[in-house]
């Protein structure tokens, strides 16, 4: 047996053991959403308006605030490892990088993540800095995780799924709290406290910083990746009469080590790339009003900042406004139609660097946006959902998103759905925009012909459940994918250019469920697997971008979780996984248990210690073993007080 099955056998026997100890009392936790109150979460990521988890007619995964608080995860990235559709890599200390479906790189460029409705999706790189994107893990309520396009009402760039991480509201997060935790990976503190603002409000405010220790090599080579940051923030909520209003905002700023891409240096003397400086600002505000008719509107609007510093390579200052519209109603007992419009203005301010240049260095850039979706109830147990989204941008001009959908119920707590879409990831600065070195003669000079990429998507799935004590999703589906971008040689053989001169194909199967053994003990887990074809169109001269693009995912991985409720206030978890190996950086496969244990004291004090990759000696997740961050054992001890009202 491999040595994570001994593992995983070893903990669940563990878990049986203390079972036997259990005494009749009421759980706390997990039967305060038990399985058919999960299959009844409302959720909103799917059609833009409140529906059943059961009745999604998409691969849905939705991460609980009880899940992450225990996981033992301390950032969000960490989080979303507890979504069995995602593929999520520690790239250094600070860096992840987050994909579903495949087209794992730094970029992954192919996944929009919205936090509280603002996309954090950058339209410099088409991609996430996650090490920047954070909240208090305390204050989310749920993360819904689709897998699998969202264009149609998500817009460009919702190509393989769409992350909607959703904090609580203030009125949930009443008092004060207080979080601290220390291991050998790093330190996190965090302070919270919410309360009334008027007679129809409410309202919190927070400070969290983090401190993160260096990683290694896997030959104990110290990696300079070392980083703190720290963060403040605040949320209000007002209710009135058919009026909803939610104003909140965040703050941050950072420093983080800069690894070298490998051994670098000049007459013998090691370069120093210096440290990364990010530092950035939001502000959000959200008024939704109830109509008579049953009906109702949001107005949508946010302002976001960020800067990073990257020395030597380049300084990047972009500003964004969104505003959105979205009318939800229903037409005839039998339509449920979500329209709306959004309009997107971009500032970017590039200093250029010695190696690397932006130009030009400055631009302006918007987009335009109008969706419309339909949900028809063709019969008592069938719904149809036809959706179309025409968005313009700067660099391709126009794209036309269409989807379509349908759910049948077979039976009740059974449900089959279908869906084909269209969607496209679109061009970003780093493509059309990026030159090196930053002055000619220019090695790279760009993507002056690059258009967005296609991707046609056909999805079949199923979600019920079949026991009392047993929930299943399965989704199977087949990607077909045109104009990925290349890297060309261009005649003269002088410079290289970025074109899109691959396709290829994807398809695989996603499936995961949960069963409730006893009152007080679940079992869940999930597994993904894909296969991917690319070829290269005819001319294509990007050979090794072709290689790397067919080993960069895994096509198999899978994932197991135990949660014990135990006597004496305990709790008692298990999360292990299992991703099999990339061979285009070379990454072997690797195996991962973590384990956590927490008591309560008092019912407003939580004491947890939780142990990380518990297996071997440790793995990598990334990059070519040179560079790559080897990931070893870790443990964490951490502690939250609740006080005040609402404690």
């Amino acid at each position: 047996m491999p040595a994570i099955g001994r593992i995983v056998l070893v903990c669940t026997l563990l878990d049986a053991a203390l079972l036997a100890q259990d005494s009749p009392s009421s759980p706390r936790d997990l039967a305060s959403l038990d399985l058919a109150a999960l299959m009844n979460l409302e959720i909103t990521s799917v059609s833009r308006r409140s529906e059943r988890l059961s009745d999604a007619a998409a691969s849905v995964f939705v991460i609980t605030a009880d899940e992450i608080r225990r996981s033992g995860a301390t950032n969000l990235p960490d989080a979303l490892r507890l979504a069995p559709n995602l593929d999520v890599v520690q790239v250094n200390a600070m860096g992840y990088t987050v994909s579903a479906r495949g087209f794992i790189n730094s970029a992954a460029n192919k996944l929009l993540v919205l936090i509280d409705g603002r996309s954090v999706y950058s339209p410099l790189f088409s991609g996430v800095f996650w090490d920047v994107q954070d909240v208090m893990l305390e204050d989310i309520e749920r993360i819904e995780v689709i897998s699998g396009p969202g264009g149609t009402l998500w817009g460009v760039n919702a190509v393989n799924g769409v992350i909607n991480i959703i904090t609580r509201p203030a009125t949930s997060t009443q008092g004060g709290l207080a979080a601290a935790g220390a291991g050998n990976r790093g330190s996190i503190g965090a302070l919270r406290y919410g309360g009334k603002a008027g007679s129809d409000g409410h309202y919190r405010v927070y400070g969290k910083y983090l401190d993160v220790q260096h990683t290694e090599t896997a030959d104990g080579t110290e990696k300079d990746d070392a980083g703190h940051k720290g963060m403040i923030g605040f949320r209000g909520d007002w209710a009135r009469g058919r009026n909803q209003f939610t104003v909140l905002g965040n703050a941050y700023k950072g420093a983080e080590g800069q690894p070298l891409p490998g051994t670098l240096s000049i007459d013998g003397v090691q370069l120093d790339l210096g440290v990364i400086s990010v530092s950035g600002l939001n502000l959000s505000a959200l008024w939704r009003h109830q109509l008579e008719n049953g009906s109702s509107f949001t107005v949508q609007g946010y302002f976001d900042r960020t800067e990073r510093i990257v020395p030597p390579t380049f300084e990047d200052r972009l500003d964004l406004v969104d505003l959105q519209f979205l009318h939800t109603m229903r037409v005839g007992g039998i339509h449920n139609v979500s329209w709306g419009g959004e309009y997107r203005y971009g500032k970017d301010r590039v200093v250029n660097g010695f190696y690397v240049a932006f130009l030009p260095a400055n631009v302006n850039q918007k987009w335009v946006a109008l969706f419309a979706q339909d949900e028809i109830a063709v019969a008592k147990n069938v719904r149809l959902s036809l959706g179309m989204r025409g968005e313009r941008n700067d660099y391709t001009g126009n794209e036309f998103l269409p989807s379509v959908r349908m759910a049948w119920d077979v039976a009740p707590d059974h449900t089959l759905w279908g869906a084909a879409s269209r969607t496209v990831r679109a061009p970003s600065r780093l493509d059309r925009d990026t030159f090196v070195p930053a002055q000619p003669p220019f090695i790279l000079i760009g993507g002056p012909d690059v258009v967005s990429e296609i991707a046609n998507v056909y999805e079949l799935g199923y979600r019920g459940q079949p026991l009392p004590s047993l929930t299943f999703s399965a989704t199977v589906f087949h990607s077909q994918y045109d104009h990925l971008r290349t890297q060309e040689v261009n005649a003269s053989r002088t410079a290289i250019f970025f074109a899109n001169e691959m396709s290829g194909t994807t398809s695989g199967v996603e499936l995961w469920a949960s069963y409730q053994a006893t009152t007080r003990w679940r079992l869940s887990g999930g597994f993904t697997g894909l296969h991917e074809e690319f070829e290269l169109e005819p001319g294509s001269n990007d050979f090794a971008g072709l290689t790397a693009q067919q080993g960069r995912d895994p096509r198999r991985s899978w994932r197991f979780r135990s949660s014990l409720d135990l006597p004496g206030n305990t709790e008692f978890d298990v999360v292990a996984r299992r991703v099999s190996s990339r061979t285009g950086p070379d990454v072997p496969a690797y195996s991962a248990v973590d384990l956590r244990a927490a008591w309560r004291p008092r019912s407003n004090i939580e004491l947890s210690v939780t142990g990380q990759n518990l297996l071997g000696d440790g793995h990598g997740e990334f990059e070519k073993v040179a560079t790559r961050t080897e990931i070893g054992r870790g443990v964490f001890f951490n502690v939250v007080s609740r006080f005040g009202r609402g404690s």
